[in-house]
């Protein structure tokens, strides 16, 4: 790299160079931000029996609490990724920790469904400006050979949000109720919200294209050991190339999701995001009421869906390592036909018995791994295909439109349970992965293996971020 007086591109010393120990310890507040999301995310979840046998309502009520969570953090998603691309990663991150922790926080007051509705929506806000923020965050602190581990690491931190969540709710619900659940889910992202607002510095690949905070990327590449002296001009090339102007003015932003250059990665990642998403909460929401509506017991139908996020942690995991090996072209089609292949097979899985069985457990659990690996590794794939002026707004769009997938699945997976039980279910969970595969074969930027990526790198002055 130039020295002295010369250039240097800073997105060549992220995506070439070591991954310092510094590096490191953002993504693992990225993560964590990630896991208090997780929690909060699932906390109505744990809560909801309390809730239905205090207030004396029907579990039909609060569908709407339900819907209008996942309709605000699909906006959140949206307006969180335009925050970030505008103010910064690390300020529209610690925002969303702030919003959802104080509007989470307050659920623990509420007194009827009015107030929980209009709480729970705001706190999603929150709830969906953090996943986009913290996925960039940790894009754009890795190295380019470890970046699809590092943003699938941090997506995974989800799932085991949720199981701190769970292991939390078993110690705090039967001594302390509910309200003492949602009252550490909301103290505790204000507590580390704060601490990261000191701690957590802003992505440099960010900072590169502010020239009025030169200097705070100049202290962010020493600390992460590559100072710059201070007569070298910094740049990130490959971003300037791939950008075309795009950092500027919010609707300049969108527009540039939209042309010529990204018109068919948007469209194929929006699809995909979409049908994953019902893929995935279909799941959620429903395998517990379809094992126990076919005679099982509670506690094994809680064993499906513990299974199915089980083999989704380690699908996820194993996703991201072979995108690093493949590429995502390969790797993702292969997750997401995996989906369709465990799904049908699911459909001759005999689903009676009060204990189920362990093969009903093992196809749960991979074809969780299957579909939460293409899910997960679906954020990797958005924060690649995006240059750094529109990076978090694509990324957030993407999911946006995901949790619009989500909200669908609640109101199609009762209806096909409703009409055809298990075979038509799964038929429908098959249906949605195939349209995951077709999306992802259409586009364009995948992610090139980790061999391909380091000699394009020293073939080339701007390397592809």
């Amino acid at each position: 790299m130039a020295v002295g007086g010369r250039t240097v591109d800073v997105g060549a010393l992220l995506d070439e160079g070591p991954w310092s120990g510094f590096q490191k310890q953002v993504l693992a507040c990225a993560a964590l931000a990630v896991v208090l999301d997780g929690f909060d995310n699932q906390a109505l979840g744990f809560a909801l029996p309390m809730l239905i046998a205090e207030w004396g309502v029907a579990k039909g009520d609060f569908a709407s609490v339900l819907a209008v969570g996942l309709l605000g953090m699909a906006l959140g998603t949206a307006i969180g990724g335009f925050a970030g691309d505008r103010v910064g990663r690390r300020r529209a991150l610690v925002g969303s920790m702030f919003v959802f922790g104080a509007m989470t926080a307050g659920i623990a007051l509420v007194t009827g469904l009015s107030g929980l509705m209009a709480l729970r929506f705001l706190a999603a806000l929150g709830l969906g400006g953090c996943l986009p923020n913290a996925t960039t965050l940790a894009a754009e602190y890795t190295p380019a050979r470890h970046r699809p581990w590092a943003v699938t690491a941090t997506i995974l931190c989800v799932p085991l949000g949720g199981m701190v969540g769970g292991l939390l709710a078993g110690v705090l619900l039967p001594s302390l109720g509910w309200r003492a659940l949602f009252a550490v889910g909301g103290v505790a992202p204000l507590i580390l919200g704060g601490v990261f607002a000191v701690v957590v510095p802003e992505s440099p690949r960010y900072l590169a294209r502010e020239p009025s905070r030169e200097g705070e990327l100049r202290q962010v590449l020493a600390r992460m050991g590559r100072p710059q002296e201070g007569a070298t001009t910094l740049v990130d090339r490959g971003e300037a190339q791939g950008g075309s102007g795009a950092g500027g003015k919010d609707r300049s932003r969108l527009r540039a999701l939209f042309g010529g250059a990204y018109l068919r990665d948007t469209l194929g990642l929006w699809l995909a995001f979409f049908s994953c998403y019902v893929a995935v909460y279909v799941v959620f929401s429903w395998v517990p009421t379809l094992l126990v509506g076919q005679g099982m017991s509670l506690k094994a139908a809680s064993s499906g869906l513990t299974a199915y996020n089980l083999g989704g942690v380690l699908g996820a995991l194993a996703g991201g390592w072979a995108i690093g090996r493949v590429g995502s072209r390969p790797a993702m089609l292969a997750m997401a036909m995996g989906g369709v292949v465990s799904a049908v097979a699911l459909k001759l899985v005999p689903l009676t018995g009060s204990e189920g069985s362990l093969a009903l457990l093992l196809w749960l659990a991979l074809h969780g791994a299957f579909v939460n690996a293409a899910q997960s590794t679906l954020f990797a794939l958005a924060a690649h295909v995006y240059p750094t002026g529109v990076r978090a707004t694509g990324s957030g769009c993407a999911i946006g439109v995901g949790r619009l997938g989500a909200v669908l699945s609640s109101y199609v997976g009762a209806l096909v349970l409703d009409a055809d039980g298990g075979s038509g279910y799964f038929t429908l969970i098959a249906g949605a992965m195939l349209v995951t595969c077709a999306a992802l074969a259409g586009i364009v930027r995948h992610i090139p293996r980790a061999e391909a990526k380091a000699r394009l790198a020293a073939a080339t002055a701007s390397p592809e971020s």
